[in-house]
């Protein structure tokens, strides 16, 4: 990938099915930031979209056959209705092929969602919770 590649600046809402998905992916590659999936599926949303953007391109340098990716900040709709902050490792053509969200209104209810939200490990230490 070419390294002078802009970082993609639009906003994805993935389904809780992608969201399971993308997960998995970033499991198969090895790369550092996802969540376990046992908690993902247990703990968010079915019928709400989660929010994801890039914030930086990553690459691993030591790994060589990794391909360059997408670090990217999510928003997760819990089942409990609260929503959380994590950080997800995204594939380019992966990250491409989610649904943009295009409502300037959706984007700014986005946004202040973000401004509120607990990072997942904030939520788990108010919840008592650890992840296993």
């Amino acid at each position: 990938m070419n390294s002078d590649r802009p970082l993609p600046r639009e906003l994805k809402a993935v389904a809780t099915t992608s969201l399971l998905e993308l997960e998995e992916r970033a499991l198969d590659l090895g790369l550092g930031q996802r969540l376990p999936m046992p908690w993902t599926a247990a703990n968010a949303a079915a019928d709400e979209p989660h929010y994801l953007w890039p914030a930086l391109w990553h690459c691993l340098p030591h790994r060589p056959a990794v391909p360059r990716h997408l670090r990217c900040e999510l928003l997760i709709a819990l089942r409990t209705g609260e929503r959380v902050r994590s950080l997800l490792d995204v594939l380019p053509d992966d990250y491409a092929r989610l649904p943009g969200v295009t409502s300037l209104d959706e984007k700014v209810r986005v946004g202040r969602l973000v401004e509120g939200a607990p990072s997942v490990w904030e939520w788990q230490v108010h919840e008592g919770e650890t992840f296993p």
